[in-house]
């Protein structure tokens, strides 16, 4: 895996202005991104992670500080940076492969083709001509995440995607997005306020203060792959993101 930094986030703050008053966001964020990192920003509900990962996906302008993929300030959406919402998103007039195909160039043969390729990677072959509304959430969140992969994006934003999901298909899913991620060599960044997800699929957990947002503390998560969630190195970090977690909410409500 290449060590290069791709993203850096410099000093990043973001205040929201009402006609009320004004709202501090985010709050002098900064951290790095490796090439093929996965990268877990965990935090409270409500405390700015999306807003954060809004503003790498050039979603929320007018932000002070820096964030730069490839040494270039970010200041618009594009198709270097792909991104998965908690709703999948799908067009429900449209097939599974119509969703993965719209806005792309080339024949239909190799459209067809390539929809075939990335349903393959998210086990939904032969789905490419049922409509979304035939889909369980999980099947849904998968076409969702082959439609972002088929665009290459440098860097995948992954919003809290599983957080519809019960239980079971949401641990499935997390194997799955480990497996693609490994597949892939993709770079991803996901927001969650899951602790054993941030562990389970992180390279680096990013642990957030709440309201306005700030780091707390990064966290290199070193157990290898695939992870096991019973094992003692996999309580151990649960036990240490919990307890800092617990505190960082404590220190805001007092």
């Amino acid at each position: 895996m290449s060590q290069n930094t791709i993203l850096e986030i410099k000093n990043v703050s973001k205040v929201f202005h009402t006609k009320d008053k004004d709202v501090e966001a985010i709050r002098n964020v900064s951290f790095n991104v490796k090439e093929g990192e996965f990268i877990s920003i965990i935090g409270a509900s409500g405390c700015g992670k999306t807003t954060l990962l809004r503003l790498i996906a050039g979603l929320e302008k007018n932000y002070g500080g820096d964030i730069l993929l490839d040494g270039k300030k970010v200041e618009k959406a594009g198709l270097d940076r792909g991104v998965i919402f908690q709703e999948h998103r799908l067009l429900p007039w449209l097939t599974v492969e119509e969703n993965l195909t719209i806005g792309l160039d080339g024949t239909k043969k190799e459209l067809q083709d390539l929809a075939r390729e990335y349903l393959k990677k998210v086990d939904l072959e032969n789905f490419e001509k049922v409509y979304p509304s035939q889909l369980s959430g999980g099947m849904a969140q998968r076409v969702s995440i082959a439609r972002a992969l088929m665009r290459r994006p440098r860097i995948l934003l992954l919003d809290e995607p599983l957080g519809a999901l019960d239980a079971l298909t949401r641990m499935n899913m997390q194997a799955e997005i480990d497996r693609i991620r490994e597949e892939e060599k993709t770079t991803m960044i996901m927001v969650t306020h899951d602790i054993d997800e941030a562990i389970f699929l992180g390279d680096k957990v990013v642990v957030m203060k709440p309201r306005p947002a700030e780091v707390d503390q990064i966290i290199s998560i070193k157990i290898p792959r695939p992870r096991l969630r019973n094992s003692e190195d996999f309580a151990f970090y649960r036990n240490t993101i919990t307890n800092m977690f617990n505190h960082s909410i404590m220190d805001y409500a007092i």
